[in-house]
């Protein structure tokens, strides 16, 4: 069976509404995990996934900042939330797929939305980076995010790192810049590897290749010096590394009107 899923920070889903069926009616990806929703449940755009023929949907929201949701063609086993750094900011949520949506072995999807952390890169001085850096501690120590053997998972989201030197514009400019400074990469790639994940990504394009998902506004045109950075990531077991078929990361997104400084990108597994 193929499965095709997209990873988005939309940053805001009830105004960028549009933007996401227009994407869904295009791509039509079996389900799409979205990040920076910035709503409460009851206020999450239900019917219009539905009409465009998303039925299952799990939600983790709050009140105007974070939030994570799944939305999927195929229904669920199961849904489940777990909190980081003793906070309850709607940061995660996955979801299991098996047999109800003709799945023979069981597939977990996680979704993440990691925090920012701020603009200064100390944890002494800047409460939001030094939760940033617990928050991937976590997420590093956190036993339902090691699959082994034969188990089937999927972590997406918006991890807020840049990991390796050509995720970036810049690797020395952006060194002592948030999302891409030593102390944060490390953290990350000791995440990955505990959970001995595959960045799908950097599986599929040479470490020698620019790839970015992230385009500031602060850039009145974002395309003059494709000042990017890769902070949306697709990562999957050692089990289904050799399931993936295709990846992509929609950059067209970026120009869309009124768009989010994220663009979707989208794996396709053979499952």
């Amino acid at each position: 069976m193929r499965f095709s899923l997209t990873t988005w920070n939309i940053n805001s889903v009830r105004l960028r509404i549009d933007l996401v069926a227009k994407f869904l009616k295009s791509a039509r990806p079996d389900v799409l995990c979205l990040q920076e929703t910035k709503c409460i449940d009851d206020a999450f755009p239900l019917k219009r996934f539905r009409r465009l023929g998303y039925e299952h949907v799990a939600l983790n929201g709050q009140k105007g900042y974070h939030g994570v949701a799944i939305v999927s063609k195929i229904p669920f086993e199961s849904t489940d939330i777990r909190t980081f750094c003793d906070k309850l900011d709607s940061r995660h949520i996955s979801v299991s797929f098996g047999e109800k949506a003709s799945i023979a072995k069981p597939l977990v999807v996680h979704n993440f939305y990691v925090p920012a952390g701020g603009d200064i890169p100390d944890p002494a001085l800047n409460e939001k980076f030094d939760h940033k850096l617990r928050f991937l501690d976590e997420m590093k120590a956190c036993e339902p995010l090691h699959p082994r053997g034969e188990d089937r998972h999927i972590l997406v989201g918006d991890l807020n790192v840049a990991p390796h030197e050509n995720d970036v514009w810049s690797h020395k400019q952006l060194l002592k810049v948030v999302s891409h400074t030593p102390i944060e990469t490390e953290k990350l790639q000791a995440a990955l590897a505990a959970g001995e994940w595959v960045d799908v990504a950097r599986e599929r394009i040479p470490m020698s290749e620019k790839v970015y998902t992230w385009w500031s506004y602060r850039s009145a045109d974002w395309t003059v010096g494709d000042r990017g950075r890769r902070l949306d990531h697709i990562w999957v077991s050692r089990a289904l590394k050799d399931a993936v078929s295709d990846f992509r990361i929609l950059r067209d997104a970026r120009s869309w009107e009124r768009p989010s400084d994220h663009v979707p990108v989208t794996v396709t597994l053979e499952v």
